[in-house]
């Protein structure tokens, strides 16, 4: 079966092939448009090879990567538990670290890649994402020194998502567990979603600022290097990440024809917010027969907003008057 697939897809046009382990693919196939990586690479060298399997024609090809810190805790959990020598796992730090650093840069990918290589070549290809796209960036420092403080405060024993919640002031049973809603980090970094937090502690790691500590069950620890920025001494500039919004989403809900579609929209955003803040499904916060009976009866006051089906007591208290303020404000 391994070699029909192999040989269609070196036959055949229009043919995605899906491998674990890039090994033998597309060697001999000179016209791959696209090739995709659904993790990181461990080094660059194989993230070069990898992506030089595409546009051997000398035709334009697309590379693609997606990525998150759980790869990075991944590949390094790996590397810290091979057989290999003190050496060995160094040099191979280093070649993570560079791997990581390519990710994160906000310059040309392609002369930094080169010069890995020791190769020279303009500082500006033309033809990557950040030469195309050039990447936004932010004065990053305040929030950096927010997540190196949360890190000590709760003893570099807790990994990224609890840090986190610490930060954005969550309401969960681990939080009031180790009593980290008595810290002076607790709720401090509101300003920033979920997901921008991802991003900075991210950005951190690749940098050298933190580390995953394995020995105590993933913990994310402080490295030397990040003494200058906890004082305020340094300061360090991060990519921005495109924030997508979900106001041209199309629903799968069907609708009765009297409902506002933008309201609906926007109640959806709401709740998708509050669930995302509380790291629960969307419907633990309301079903979307509720949404629709919020967009269609629009209840007035908290009295009428009770009446609806699936608001008992506690949601009434925890979430009436954000909805309310969707329902009335300017969606």
């Amino acid at each position: 079966m391994r070699a029909t697939h192999q040989s269609r897809f070196l036959r055949d046009d229009g043919i995605v092939i899906v491998a674990t382990i890039a090994f033998g693919m597309g060697i001999d196939k000179p016209d791959v448009r696209f090739v995709a990586h659904l993790d990181l690479p461990k080094t660059i060298e194989s993230y070069y090879q990898e992506t030089g399997r595409a546009g051997r024609d000398g035709l334009p090809a697309e590379a693609w990567m997606v990525y998150g810190i759980q790869d990075v805790i991944k590949l390094r959990q790996m590397l810290d538990n091979s057989d290999g020598s003190e050496a060995h796992k160094r040099v191979e730090q280093h070649r993570l670290n560079a791997m990581l650093g390519l990710c994160e840069i906000t310059s040309c990918r392609r002369h930094a890649m080169l010069m890995y290589f020791d190769e020279d070549s303009p500082e500006r290809c033309g033809n990557c994402d950040t030469c195309q796209t050039p990447v936004d960036t932010w004065d990053g420092t305040d929030a950096a020194r927010k997540a190196l403080s949360v890190v000590h405060r709760t003893r570099q024993r807790f990994g990224v998502n609890h840090l986190i919640d610490v930060l954005r002031g969550s309401e969960n049973q681990k939080i009031f567990q180790f009593d980290h809603h008595t810290l002076p980090t607790y709720g401090i970094g509101t300003e920033l979603d979920a997901n921008q937090w991802r991003s900075v502690f991210r950005q951190l790691m690749a940098r050298g600022y933190i580390s995953v500590d394995l020995d105590r069950n993933g913990g994310i620890r402080l490295e030397e290097k990040c003494r200058p920025l906890l004082r305020g001494e340094e300061q360090i500039e991060l990519r921005k990440d495109t924030k997508k919004t979900a106001a041209a989403k199309q629903t799968k809900t069907p609708l009765p024809d009297d409902i506002d579609i933008g309201l609906w929209e926007a109640l959806r955003e709401c709740r998708r917010r509050l669930a995302e803040d509380q790291g629960v499904p969307p419907y633990v916060v309301f079903h979307d027969s509720t949404l629709q009976a919020m967009a269609g009866l629009m209840p007035k006051d908290l009295d009428e907003f009770s009446q609806l089906s699936g608001v008992g007591e506690r949601k009434l208290e925890k979430y009436g008057l954000i909805f309310l303020e969707v329902i009335h404000g300017e969606y």
